[in-house]
């Protein structure tokens, strides 16, 4: 993650609770989440077993009066546990970045301008948006050509949908926009 740090520098800031060079171990997760927490509007968990790290940044999202979206996942499968519960206990449904421009009172041409102007995409946003074409492609066949787990590579759609680059064609199907 060194090479990340140096970029996020260059670029920008770089945020955390301890001094630089120190190695990133389990128990220090936590604290940086609650910087994350903190920054972002809101924090959407895409998926998330019964004892998820997601979870613990759920709670500090929370304390500091941020919105919470969650994903459902298959009925089945133990990784969707955490955020089957939270969508109980009140986290907003989420299945297109619409959903969370809602939640957040923002419009889309707002937010896609913004990130044009200040967001540069990532490696793996590039990667996935040049996967992208203009036929509808599921998100399951995305993933395995990219060779990317699935949470990512939802993940990873929704900024590219936040940005204006791809949008949702159908269930779990996505397109390239421009």
């Amino acid at each position: 993650n060194r090479s990340l740090a140096e970029r996020i520098i260059e670029r920008g800031a770089l945020v955390s609770d301890y001094p630089l060079g120190t190695r990133p171990v389990a128990m220090n997760f936590p604290a940086r989440n609650r910087l994350i927490s903190g920054l972002s509007l809101g924090t959407l968990v895409v998926e998330a077993g019964e004892r998820s790290g997601a979870l613990i940044t759920v709670d500090f999202a929370l304390e500091q009066g941020r919105d919470v979206f969650a994903v459902p996942g298959h009925i089945f499968s133990r990784q969707s546990v955490g955020t089957h519960r939270l969508l109980r206990d009140g986290a907003s449904l989420t299945t297109s970045a619409a959903d969370i421009l809602e939640g957040l009172n923002l419009t889309a041409s707002a937010v896609q301008q913004m990130a044009r102007a200040e967001l540069p995409a990532d490696p793996i946003e590039s990667r996935l948006l040049d996967l992208l074409s203009y036929e509808p492609q599921h998100i399951d066949q995305i993933g395995r050509t990219a060779g990317m787990p699935a949470a990512q590579v939802a993940a990873t759609l929704a900024l590219l949908e936040l940005k204006g680059l791809a949008r949702q064609a159908g269930p779990m199907e996505y397109v390239r926009r421009h």
